[in-house]
C-alpha cells in the first residue's frame, strides 16, 4: 500500500511537471500581443508632423482672433516663423514619443507675456483641429493630440 501511494504522489508530481512544461511552452509559442506604437509612429513620424506644424503655424499667423492681441502681434514681429515652426515640430516630436528632443524655453516661460485669453486658447484649437482634419489624422490621435495640448493650457492662458 505504501508503494502504491508513494507511486500516486510521484505520478501526481510527474503530471504536475509536464502541465507545467506544458503551459511554459505554449506560452512562449504564443504570439506576443503587439506593443502599441507611439503616438509619434502613429502620426507618421517628424515628416508628417513637421507638415502639420508648418500649415498651423499660417493658419495661426492669419487667425483674426490672435491678431487682436497686441502682444501676440509684437512676439510674430520678433520670433521669425521659422524657427518657431521648427520648435514646435521639435516638441511636438517629443511628447509623441519621438527622438526627437526640444530646446527651448518652458511653455509657461515662452508665453509669459502674451496676455493670451480664453477665446484665443479656443481660437488656437479649433485651427489644430481644423489641420488634424485637413490631414486626415484619425480621431483617435487628434484626441491624444488635443489632450497633450490640453495639459499646457494652465501655463499659457492668463488667469482671470
Amino acid at each position: 500500500m505504501r508503494t502504491t501511494r508513494i507511486a500516486t504522489i510521484a505520478l501526481a508530481l510527474i503530471v504536475m511537471v509536464a502541465l507545467s512544461i506544458g503551459l511554459a511552452a505554449q506560452t512562449k509559442q504564443a504570439p506576443a500581443k503587439p506593443a502599441a506604437k507611439p503616438l509619434y509612429d502613429r502620426l507618421g513620424g517628424v515628416y508628417a508632423i513637421a507638415s502639420v506644424v508648418d500649415e498651423f503655424i499660417e493658419a495661426l499667423l492669419v487667425n483674426n482672433t490672435l491678431n487682436a492681441n497686441p502682444a501676440i502681434k509684437e512676439a510674430r514681429d520678433r520670433v521669425p516663423k521659422a524657427g518657431l515652426k521648427f520648435q514646435v515640430t521639435a516638441l511636438v516630436c517629443e511628447v509623441t514619443g519621438g527622438p526627437c528632443k526640444y530646446t527651448g524655453r518652458s511653455m509657461k516661460e515662452a508665453h509669459a507675456k502674451l496676455n493670451i485669453n480664453e477665446a484665443q486658447w479656443d481660437a488656437m484649437v479649433a485651427d489644430f483641429r481644423k489641420v488634424l482634419d485637413r490631414f486626415k489624422v484619425p480621431q483617435a490621435e487628434q484626441q491624444e493630440l488635443i489632450t497633450i495640448v490640453g495639459t499646457t493650457k494652465k501655463d499659457i492662458v492668463i488667469a482671470k
